[in-house]
């Protein structure tokens, strides 16, 4: 039999399911009630139901709740281990599992109170950024039991539903690091449903005394991952035993299988591959799971309220950071917010210029404005934009303008409106969609990457990267474009490839304003994503050449031309310090610990000459320098920064 609960003007009701018609049980009695009295009072309440005249119900008009709506309990298990170790290698460690797997029937406590219907909304755990989902099967309890055999365990499953436990991954990752087990990562939402299948109904599908059945996930349509469940290593039984050992089971306790093995997010996420990524849910989002002979549930993932923020307690232990001061001379006060930079210009600054700590610019014409760059994250971009009000009111955003594909210059895009034209350069609008993508980031801030893990979270801890989705330019252009901003001359010229595959400077003649995007960091030091070197340097001397005396860099304070010149010469060092070491025939890797940076040495974020050297050692010498990653430049760089903060 297939048993529902389903909501009526009078409260819930339970049935049974016929035909796509419910035939409803009494009101007043739960689910629980019935399955307590055991298997064969459940089937005889059943039929007679089926048989009673009384009115039937259609199912497809009503709203299903979960067939337990409050379960006395619930254990979610980890019968599939393919699963672990899928999760293991997409976390970056070894697919081997500890012993312990395979001695204990693992599960953990879910909560409750967060169980919702098959076809419920599902808000995503606020905080989240990386929310997942996961498709199990679960068995329910009729009467109970104490210290039960396997054999008898089963005996006491008295129906299987679909189970899908909803999963913050981001939080999750961050709270393993405690070792107390599950907590706010697992209690955001279970979903259980359609229906409540006595075991008789599913006899069909034994094979080998478990239950093979066909299952898949989709989201929006797209198959993430489908499976068979008799692959489970744990059998039900197996797990339910080890839970009675010493406890009462009551009616109604839930136990979930653990995710069939691909049948979740996170098992195809590859840090050595972020693009090929599906990504994580997002508002909207429809997520469908079918398991054969148990029916389909088909939810809408939907955004949630931010959450309250808690004051972390200082760590005694932990060393504090070394204090960050961009000693450059600054045009303006480098202070964060809106400064007027020019007749009618603005720019936005992000002391002290680190790592998505980025600036960008506004200028206004009649009637009209352009925004050159969003930020790092919507709150960011959230507090600029409202900053920028009192100018966009009288002249509205018509045209923004990306100087590059970095996130820390576009993640704010699906702020503006959609009236607001997005134009970059083409190569700009190629690169970004292979950027890491926004909620992938989220990883510098949660998980454990080994040695470089206090500098993640240093350089990227101030920052939320959650609701965050890509938008891409509207228009692109080649070279130089003039846009007319309400009568106003906006000249865009594109100088890369450099800091990245394209990078545009945003020229306004008559006030005397150049944005340089990336190309200019002032008092922290440039990082060479593209290249090549030289023709950064030769965009610094087009730069000098446009004669705007006041000039926005991407990150740092406003300068004038000198500041142009002094990343000319730490560029020009780069090249001669690399050059000279690669002549001697010393290794990248050795030149990078060795470097004399000189003068430069002061500036903010040192460490990137690794990643400036090895892009000048690839330029000279591409066959025995190997393409590395970011994630190991970036693990690099941590390193390089260790060592020459104990000096």
């Amino acid at each position: 039999m297939r048993w529902v609960t389903y909501e009526t003007d009078d409260g819930d009701r339970v049935g049974v399911v016929d035909d796509d018609r419910i035939h409803p049980i009494g009101p007043g009695v739960s689910l629980i009630d019935l399955i307590g009295q055991g298997s064969e009072k459940l089937r005889a309440a059943g039929e007679a139901a089926l048989t009673s005249e009384a009115h039937t119900v259609p199912l497809a008009g009503v709203r299903l709740r979960a067939p337990i709506p409050r379960p006395p309990s619930m254990r979610d298990c980890l019968c599939f281990l393919d699963h672990m170790r899928n999760c293991q290698q997409a976390m970056g460690r070894p697919r081997t599992l500890k012993d312990a797997w395979y001695q204990i029937p693992a599960f953990y406590f879910a909560a409750p109170s967060t169980v919702v219907g098959p076809y419920d909304d599902v808000a995503i755990s606020p905080g989240s950024s990386w929310f997942d989902f996961e498709l199990e099967i679960a068995a329910v309890i009729g009467p109970g039991g104490r210290d039960l055999t396997p054999e008898q365990a089963e005996e006491r499953i008295v129906g299987y539903t679909v189970y899908n436990d909803w999963s913050a991954r981001d939080l999750q990752t961050h709270e393993a690091a405690l070792a107390i087990g599950q907590a706010k990562g697992k209690d955001g939402a279970t979903t259980l449903g359609p229906f409540l299948v006595t075991p008789d109904e599913l006899e069909p599908y034994l094979r080998d005394g478990r239950l093979a059945l066909r299952v898949e996930a989709t989201v929006n349509g797209r198959v993430i991952g489908s499976g068979r469940t008799d692959s489970m290593d744990w059998s039900f039984g197996e797990v339910v035993s080890y839970a009675s050992r010493g406890v009462d089971l009551l009616p109604g306790d839930v136990f979930g299988s653990g995710t069939v093995p691909g049948c979740c997010l996170v098992e195809h996420l590859s840090l050595a591959d972020p693009a090929s990524f599906p990504g994580w849910l997002k508002d909207g989002d429809v997520v469908e799971l079918a398991v054969e002979g148990l029916g389909r549930t088909r939810q809408t993932v939907r955004a949630s309220v931010r959450p309250y923020a808690l004051t972390p307690r200082e760590n005694p232990d932990r060393r504090p950071p070394r204090p960050r001061v961009n000693r450059a001379p600054s045009r303006l006060p480098y202070t964060r917010g809106l400064h007027e930079v020019g007749a009618d210009v603005w720019a936005w600054l992000l002391p002290d210029g680190g790592y998505g700590l980025s600036n960008a610019g506004l200028v206004a014409g009649e009637g009209a404005s352009i925004l050159v760059d969003t930020l790092f994250d919507l709150p960011l971009t959230a507090e600029m934009l409202h900053a920028m009000g009192h100018v966009t009111a009288r002249h509205p955003l018509t045209h923004a303008v990306l100087t590059h594909s970095n996130g820390d210059h576009t993640h704010g895009n699906q702020l503006l409106g959609e009236g607001v034209e997005i134009v970059a350069a083409t190569a700009t609008g190629a690169e970004m969609p292979h950027e890491m993508p926004a909620e992938l980031l989220t990883a510098t801030q949660v998980m454990d990457v080994g040695p470089a893990t206090p500098y993640l979270r240093e350089r990227f801890g101030p920052f939320d990267f959650g609701g965050i989705r890509l938008r891409l330019p509207d228009r692109t252009y080649d070279g130089e474009l003039t846009l007319d901003v309400g009568g106003r001359e906006v000249r865009l010229t594109n100088l890369g490839p450099a800091h990245t595959g394209a990078d545009t400077v945003v020229h306004v003649p008559d006030a005397g304003v150049l944005f340089a995007g990336d190309l200019l960091f002032v008092g922290c030091t440039p990082i060479v994503w593209s290249g090549p070197v030289g023709n950064w340097i030769a965009a610094c001397d087009r730069m000098i050449a446009t004669g705007a005396h006041t000039i926005v860099p991407g990150h740092g304070p406003v300068t004038d031309p000198d500041g142009v010149r002094a990343v000319r010469g730490y560029l020009t060092h780069v090249v001669e310090q690399a050059d000279a070491a690669h002549a001697r025939g010393v290794p990248f890797a050795e030149a990078a610990r060795t470097v004399d940076l000189g003068e430069y040495a002061t500036w903010l974020d040192a460490e990137r000459i690794v990643v400036n050297l090895h892009r000048r050692y690839r330029e000279l010498d591409p066959e025995t320098t190997p393409e590395l990653s970011r994630l190991t430049l970036m693990a690099m760089m941590a390193d390089w920064d260790a060592i020459r903060g104990l000096s």
